[in-house]
């Protein structure tokens, strides 16, 4: 029997490589998305600070894939700036985005998931709720709330069978961070700033973080509910000697 699953922010970067790869390992998969992708996924356009179209979506992904196994909770936005530089508004939206999108497709997915045999939940969280990183005091907030419901989340579902996972990328080549670079006074300058703060030298690939969240997705980490795995190039964990 192939498992079902629910990628949100499908579109583009880590959605679609997740979803892409869930599908390569023979999942059925909906891509929920304000711009989803076509073929071979289930595309259904959903915006998740809209808590009627949320349901309407999930509801609509669980009809044609017949059920929901797996929920990937990727659908987020960025901020930069220190804890003044952003704006009541901005930090209500990235919240919504970022926490309350997460609450509301959760939500809607629960009843759903608690008839699968597999049950799973990924969060995509980020090195952010672990790790101090400059100008990135608003989106650093709504990831370490990530990483807290995460395992709240676990806690509280465990008994009913679902799983409870987050992953913590470090900074990803994915088209928000391109457009980061695009916008920097020297663009290459500041890719290898980038590159260098992560001790593996190089940015993560979406496709890394694809690879995370599929085990965590699948039967294979049955076992395993509450945990962060990072996918950061040792960013979050290794503290090395500066080169000579």
């Amino acid at each position: 029997m192939s498992l079902t699953a629910i990628v949100t922010g499908g579109g583009s970067g880590i959605g679609l490589a997740t979803a892409t790869l869930l599908a390569q390992r023979g999942m059925r998969v909906a891509c929920l998305d304000l711009n989803p992708p076509a073929e071979p996924f289930v595309g259904i356009k959903a915006d998740v600070t809209d808590d009627a179209q949320v349901r309407a979506a999930v509801a609509e992904a669980a009809d044609r894939l017949g059920g929901i196994d797996v929920l990937v909770n990727n659908a987020g936005i960025g901020a930069q700036g220190t804890v003044e530089d952003n704006p009541d508004s901005e930090w209500q939206r990235v919240f919504d985005v970022n926490v309350l999108g997460m609450v509301r497709v959760t939500r809607a997915a629960l009843p759903y998931l608690r008839r699968s045999e597999h049950a799973s939940i990924v969060n995509v969280c980020s090195i952010a709720a672990t790790a101090g990183l400059p100008r990135r005091a608003l989106y650093s907030a709504t990831k370490g709330a990530v990483l807290s419901l995460t395992l709240a989340m676990a806690a509280d579902h465990v008994r009913e069978g679902i799983r409870v996972n987050c992953v913590n990328p470090g900074t990803a080549d994915t088209p928000w961070v391109g457009r980061l670079l695009d916008a920097a006074d020297d663009p290459e300058a500041e890719r290898r700033a980038l590159n260098a703060r992560q001790p593996m030298g190089r940015l993560v690939s979406a496709e890394e973080v694809a690879a995370a969240v599929a085990y965590l997705a699948g039967p294979e980490a049955g076992a395993t509910t509450g945990t962060a795995l990072a996918v950061d190039g040792g960013m979050q964990g290794l503290r090395l000697r500066p080169e000579n």
